[in-house]
């Protein structure tokens, strides 16, 4: 059974459990395979040579991941062609491509984690009381080593945006 971690992440102040392995600075990104919004399979491996950011949410459709994804997708311009920007949720790859339709948000690729939580799993981050996914920040580098992580603690907080873009800076 995977690790089991109660209160590492609140919601509204409510300790909520974390199931897998945290994920830490120095490890190799777990290779999981997720689905596009055309429900494709996408395997994180297939992002290596490129610096990656991988902004998780517990869901698109509410405002504090709607913002961080906008965020994310105007920071990406500035990024360059080097870096490339994910978005992971639970949410349905069709609920993805709607609200990216809608949001004008061209930039970051949406992934979907919703079939078995792979990835959640994975990294430690699936909330258990939810099946959703915590908010993170992860960057990676070329070789798919994770180089920073951030777990925001308190997950209707927005993650330090500026933080992951200096990380980012240092790796191109």
């Amino acid at each position: 059974m995977a690790n089991q971690e109660k209160g590492s992440v609140t919601f509204q102040g409510n300790p909520l459990t974390l199931i897998g392995d945290e994920i830490q600075v120095g490890q190799p990104l777990p290779d999981c395979e997720l689905l596009d919004k055309g429900l494709g399979a996408v395997k994180l491996s297939s992002y290596r040579g490129k610096v990656c950011v991988i902004s998780t949410v517990p869901s698109l459709d509410t405002s504090v991941c709607d913002l961080q994804t906008r965020r994310f997708n105007q920071e990406a311009a500035a990024l360059g062609e080097d870096v490339v920007i994910l978005t992971v949720s639970m949410d349905l790859p069709f609920a993805q491509a709607r609200w990216c339709g809608a949001a004008g948000v061209d930039r970051v690729i949406t992934l979907s984690d919703h079939r078995e939580a792979v990835f959640g799993k994975a990294c430690g981050l699936l909330i258990k009381e939810l099946r959703l996914l915590a908010r993170a920040v992860l960057v990676v580098d070329r070789q798919g080593t994770v180089r920073s992580v951030e777990i925001v603690r308190e997950i209707t907080n927005h993650p330090d945006y500026e933080n992951a873009v200096k990380a980012v800076k240092s790796l191109l």
